[in-house]
């Protein structure tokens, strides 16, 4: 009597949403079970990601791959949020990926977590985002729950300041959606866009705020929009003291790459010269690590500035007014 042959591999692998496929749906196309559980034995061709779902090779999945088991795993209406969909949302900044997943499912579903991946349930499911075909909440509920789970200010700075900076949410999204989620976890993020909000752009701007406050010197204008006299626009300052004109540039490495970005720079730093304004360039890491000597050349230089004779520069910040 001829055996009954399976599906071949390239319908099985049709079957797959790039190589990973539920052990229900490879019985579904004639796989035996067994077969099935077989082929995921140590030095088998496939692999268990997660309960009832299947690598179909070897070796490390990828972070796609990783996706879709958990989805496949956590069931319908599953979705994807913390740092993997503020990454999927570009968010560029702010921790990689962690090395779990975080999905949400309906609070009535019972879930178990897995070794990369968590699950909350949650009466508050948002409608989610299609990205890729990955259901993704929305930004600022992807960025709170990330920044919940998160305990660096500085990793939680750069995820919030990217997001709002770049107009992917708002500051009161994201407190609307720290409120909804109750207090476990919040506090650090709170305090965070509390700073946003008054013009922080980066965990380097926010150390920066706090040696200010060790330097004894006026509160500055965080970000403000700098213009000569004939209301021509020099740039944005990250830190101003407008009774002085000087401007404190935190010029980070990691965001002045590129040669064009780093021409701009150093195009806007010639364009406040050139208007008079003084200027003083830090580096971040030396705010952590020097700190001493960056609050000296502060003052220094607010006092170098408060020396000479004002300008005739502008800048846009709380009470500003037309000189």
């Amino acid at each position: 009597m001829r055996r009954r042959r399976g599906p071949d591999r390239a319908a099985i692998w049709a079957a797959s949403r790039g190589g990973v496929i539920t052990a229900r749906a490879l019985v579904a196309l004639g796989v035996p079970e067994s077969t099935v559980y077989h082929r995921c034995r140590d030095g088998g061709p496939w692999q268990r990601l997660a309960p009832g779902v299947l690598l179909l090779s070897t070796g490390q999945p990828t972070s796609d791959q990783l996706v879709v088991a958990a989805l496949l795993h956590a069931g319908a209406d599953a979705v994807l949020t913390g740092l993997e969909a503020c990454r999927r949302h570009r968010i560029r900044r702010g921790p990689a990926s962690g090395a779990s997943l975080h999905l949400l499912v309906p609070h009535t579903r019972q879930v178990r977590n897995t070794w990369f991946l968590r699950i909350d349930r949650t009466r508050r499911l948002p409608h989610p985002v299609s990205r890729g075909g990955i259901p993704l909440a929305p930004v600022a509920r992807a960025v709170a729950d990330a920044a919940r789970l998160l305990r660096s200010e500085r990793e939680i700075a750069e995820l919030i300041s990217d997001a709002v900076q770049r107009n992917l949410c708002t500051v009161a999204q994201l407190v609307t959606e720290l409120d909804a989620g109750g207090q476990h976890g919040s506090a650090t993020p709170r305090r965070v866009l509390r700073d946003v909000r008054d013009g922080i752009r980066s965990a380097a701007e926010l150390d920066a705020k706090k040696l200010w406050h060790r330097s004894g010197l006026p509160e500055p204008w965080w970000n403000a929009p700098v213009h000569d006299a004939a209301g021509r626009f020099l740039g944005i300052a990250d830190a101003w003291w407008d009774d002085v004109a000087l401007a404190w540039e935190i010029n980070s490495y990691q965001w002045h790459l590129a040669p064009e970005d780093y021409a701009r720079e150093q195009e806007k730093r010639a364009r406040f010269t050139a208007a008079g304004a003084a200027i003083l360039p830090t580096l971040p890491g030396r705010l952590r690590v020097q700190r001493r000597e960056v609050t000296a050349e502060l003052v220094a230089s607010y006092r170098a500035a408060a020396a000479r004779p004002r300008p005739p520069v502008t800048a846009e910040g709380p009470g500003a007014r037309p000189r």
